[in-house]
């Protein structure tokens, strides 16, 4: 069990829950935070370069650090963040998709003054068919065994 920066390795892996996403979560989120029109109504999806309705890519964020945090990865502590890299939305995701997260330990960075380090993960977040819809690299702070 990871407790702490000290317990993860390079290569180490975790699997998220899934969530599916109905078309009213994506017109509730995008009518509250991405008020735009392939968000928020089907026939003007329809003649985007979305050809139909799609969430947010800030939505699909949201429910992959969702997911991230219900998978606790780092055991007691927070997800703690310094920023993200690599950020990119793949694929749109679509009324009824079925999200999947998984996480890869790419590199650990411990601290040589604080009791922390810096580990990231690269995140994918998959739909139901398995292909990648969107993924990200926080940089995250984890604090070390206490000595």
């Amino acid at each position: 069990m990871v407790e702490w920066f000290d317990d993860l390795k390079v290569g180490m892996r975790f699997r998220g829950g899934e969530v599916t996403v109905s078309k009213e979560d994506i017109l509730r989120f995008a009518s509250e935070y991405d008020p735009q029109p392939f968000h928020l109504d089907e026939e003007a999806a329809r003649k985007t370069v979305f050809k139909g309705l799609a969430a947010s890519g800030w939505h699909t964020a949201a429910i992959a650090m969702r997911l991230a945090t219900e998978c606790r990865p780092f055991g007691p502590h927070p997800l703690l963040g310094a920023g993200v890299d690599d950020l990119r939305w793949l694929k749109p995701v679509r009324p009824g998709d079925t999200l999947r997260l998984e996480g890869e330990v790419i590199e650990l960075l411990p601290s040589r003054s604080k009791p922390q380090g810096i580990a990231r993960v690269r995140w994918t977040l998959y739909d139901q068919h398995g292909e990648a819809v969107y993924t990200f690299v926080p940089i995250a702070i984890v604090p070390t065994r206490p000595k």
